[in-house]
């Protein structure tokens, strides 16, 4: 029985093996998510004395990737993401030991086409984004066809005769993700032969709208957003996709194309007139709470009231707060660190 209860001890401490090492909070992730965490970190670093923790902007695919790969010093304690955890990181983080994941939902974001505040307003469709962007698209009888369009013109005679150039995000970020679904696919759909296809061939039609060209129309600029408002300025003619955080905080010298003839602006991304938006979240290793210190700590500024709330320094920084009902629950999730279950993960 001795031996037993020895190993049983064994495991408890080693399940999360030299955890007691770290004494600072180590948080991966979303680029969009990454200057809400930072301003929390700070905070949290002034009001509790506690070193404040060291932030990472991995795009949320890659600190997916950490976050998953198991618990332990060497691990994060919290990544964030422009997106729901996708059920093959949860499987991922299960395999690798990361059992007690707790999801909390922060806030929404707009996705925004920029340009250079010098540029001539525009106006685009999800439709036309697809035909700018997409590695193949269907021509008049529906039939795939490697994309033929060089400059704006070429999709609509409205639309202005320059280059199609787009600098967005790569494959590893939750915008990525989110601006194929919510553009892309919305987009493809309305054009010839592309519901039928979407209908007798889902993994084809997926493969249309996750495709983006490679010819330069589309250009893949990493996770360094600054990096995009530079190219921007340089060259008017040219287009970035931001979270809508990102392009307030640029203001002075980026602008928003309005999509479907809505721009992006804390109201209209709050009510869901603005039909580019997702929610943002940040996820917590609940294994490490209690073993790093702080971590609890950084849970509760968070979602704060002071943070999270309608007037709170995360709204200044360019988030779209949650409605009451939807704070509280963020809080009430927060407080119980309520762990996900695999059935609510797709």
């Amino acid at each position: 029985m001795k031996r037993i209860l020895l190993t049983a001890s064994l495991v408890a401490l080693t399940a999360v093996p030299a955890l007691a090492a770290r004494d600072q909070i180590r948080i991966v992730g979303s680029s969009t998510v990454y200057p809400f965490t930072t301003a929390v970190a700070e905070q949290f670093g002034k009001s509790t004395g506690m070193k404040t923790p060291v932030v990472e902007s991995t795009g949320t695919g890659g600190g997916m990737k950490l976050f998953c790969a198991g618990a332990g010093e060497d691990s994060p304690d919290f990544t964030n993401a422009s997106r729901h955890i996708k059920k093959s990181e949860f499987d991922d983080c299960v395999k690798n030991g990361v059992t007690d994941i707790v999801e909390l939902e922060i806030g929404f974001d707009g996705l925004s086409v920029a340009q250079s505040k010098a540029a001539p307003d525009l106006n685009l469709t999800k439709e036309q984004l697809f035909l700018a962007l997409a590695k193949n698209i269907p021509d008049k009888d529906g039939k795939l066809i490697p994309n033929p369009n060089k400059t704006w013109k070429d999709i609509d005679p409205s639309l202005p005769d320059v280059k199609i150039e787009v600098l967005g995000p790569p494959p590893t970020s939750g915008t990525r993700d989110s601006f194929a679904e919510l553009v892309m696919e919305v987009g493809a759909e309305k054009l010839p032969g592309m519901a039928d296809l979407k209908k007798n061939d889902s993994k084809a039609f997926d493969a249309v709208w996750k495709t983006m060209r490679e010819d330069g129309g589309y250009v893949e600029a990493g996770e360094n957003d600054n990096l995009i408002v530079q190219k921007l300025q340089a060259n008017p003619n040219a287009l970035g996709i931001f979270g809508y955080s990102f392009l307030e905080q640029n203001a002075n010298v980026i602008k928003d194309v309005a999509i479907e003839g809505v721009r992006a602006n804390y109201d209209t991304i709050s009510t869901g007139k603005y039909q580019v938006s997702r929610p943002l979240f940040i996820y917590v290793k609940k294994q490490h709470v209690g073993q790093v210190p702080g971590m609890a700590e950084f849970i509760a500024e968070y979602v704060s009231d002071k943070a999270l709330g309608e007037d709170g320094y995360l709204a200044d920084k360019g988030l779209v707060t949650l409605p009451g009902a939807d704070a509280d629950k963020t809080r009430a999730v927060a407080k119980d660190l309520t762990v996900l279950k695999a059935e609510d993960v797709k």
